[in-house]
């Protein structure tokens, strides 16, 4: 991934937001060092998928995207977006770290039963971030350790449990900001998933008239192996 580009990306959704609001911004680290990837590593005694490492390593230790809608616009959102109220996401490594342990956590008080078909989806997955509500989006390395889809997992029964919410960590990354970086609960992301194995898709009529209402026109991201 050319990650300045995707730098540029958050950075000119994050000025269409604060039109809207003064609530928002968009933040990153320097980049992360290999030894703080291979202590991330240790602590939770798993070998990071090549391209999280890549973001780490390559364009940053940590990013965070924070922005909360006004009341008054988010009441003039049409029916489809009625649950959309913020645009936030933290990619970090100590993110992912908290990740993790909530993932465990989960799994040793709720859903210990492998067997069970809902506690087997919180198995063989790697945290990626938390959601306020206590939901988890996580790596599926299950399906696949080099390169896993990104995955919801729901701690209360939501929706889009075990929903892939995109097919690797990069497609998933750039195009939830492509689509407005549309929150992190279920029901925020739900609008711009077709069904449970598309994901998050930045080209359908949802995600297009989302730009429009917030005035984000996307910059071309062509595809490139350069890095910030």
């Amino acid at each position: 991934m050319d990650y300045k580009q995707f730098d540029s990306l958050c950075r000119e959704l994050i000025i269409a937001y604060k039109k809207i609001t003064d609530e928002a911004c968009y933040t990153t680290e320097t980049k992360a060092t290999e030894a703080m990837v291979l202590n991330l590593e240790k602590e939770l005694q798993v070998k990071l998928p090549g391209p999280v490492r890549s973001f780490f390593t390559d364009y940053t230790a940590g990013a965070e995207m924070r922005v909360f809608l006004p009341d008054e616009f988010c009441d003039k959102l049409p029916g489809e977006f009625e649950e959309i109220f913020s645009a936030c996401f933290i990619l970090s490594i100590n993110e992912m770290k908290e990740a993790e342990i909530s993932r465990r956590f989960w799994i040793e008080t709720c859903f210990a039963d492998e067997e069970n078909e809902y506690d087997r989806v919180w198995y063989n997955k790697l945290g990626l971030m938390t959601v306020e509500t206590g939901d988890i989006i996580a790596l599926d390395i299950g399906a696949d350790p080099e390169n896993p889809p990104v995955v919801y997992l729901s701690h209360d029964g939501g929706e889009a449990h075990g929903y892939v919410l995109g097919k690797d960590f990069e497609s998933y990354i750039l195009n939830l900001v492509k689509a407005g970086a549309c929150g992190q609960e279920d029901w925020q992301m739900m609008p711009f998933m077709e069904d449970k194995e598309s994901g998050i898709d930045p080209d359908c009529e949802n995600a297009e008239a989302f730009r429009r209402i917030i005035g984000f026109d996307i910059i071309d991201l062509a595809d490139s192996d350069d890095t910030v």
